[in-house]
């Protein structure tokens, strides 16, 4: 059997918590269920047209048409298996990169609107891949701070100015806390209470 990349056991899980939980499930994104989640999925990857809306807000109305159109329209096994079937062809040599963080985080997206959810142990590899990834850029452009991200074992990551930020926590919660899912990640914040008051509840991410 060949060798799963990191995006591919990502995806798999993704897609096994949607044959468990259905399409009405809850999720962390606002405003969607599973059914909605698996739409924006399939449309990322086989809609290219509905891309730049994810990014530009003039577009953004084309893209949620899109995405509602192939919830409302594609049977909930059918669009479960078009997500498990992997990207396009054309885009496949890009998987990882593309779809590593992204599977990662809508697991967990799913996962814990879920009762009685426990932190998943994640392999060395995808923490690695993680920490690789994960950096305080984005979140010193929504705070007046100097934001050091620390995981234990690994070189500390620091960006902006400001009073100082000391965020901590293992490779997965740092992907999910810079992705705004602030209030589901098992993030340490130290420092100014007030700043990290902010950090806490500042739209991050894409």
């Amino acid at each position: 059997m060949a060798h799963r990349t990191l995006a591919q056991q990502e995806r798999e899980t993704l897609c096994d918590l949607f044959v468990e939980l259905g399409p009405d499930a809850p999720t962390l994104c606002a405003g969607w269920v599973t059914a909605d989640l698996a739409a924006h999925l399939v449309a990322r990857e086989r809609r290219p047209d509905s891309g730049p809306g994810l990014v530009w807000p003039p577009l953004a109305g084309h893209t949620e048409r899109v995405r509602r159109s192939l919830r409302d329209r594609t049977p909930w096994e059918v669009l479960v298996a078009t997500v498990r079937s992997g990207p396009p062809v054309l885009l496949r040599p890009f998987d990882g990169p593309m779809n590593t963080i992204e599977f990662f985080i809508h697991v967990e997206d799913v996962r814990r609107t879920q009762s009685g959810w426990a932190e998943r142990p994640i392999s060395p590899e995808l923490a690695d891949a993680l920490w690789a990834r994960v950096g305080p850029g984005g979140m010193a452009k929504k705070v007046h701070a100097s934001i050091v991200i620390t995981s234990p074992g690994r070189p500390a990551k620091q960006g902006g100015d400001g009073p100082r930020l000391t965020l901590t926590g293992d490779p997965g919660e740092l992907t999910l806390f810079g992705a705004g899912r602030q209030q589901a990640a098992m993030v340490d914040v130290a420092g100014d209470a007030e700043l990290a008051a902010q950090l806490r509840t500042a739209s991050l991410g894409v």
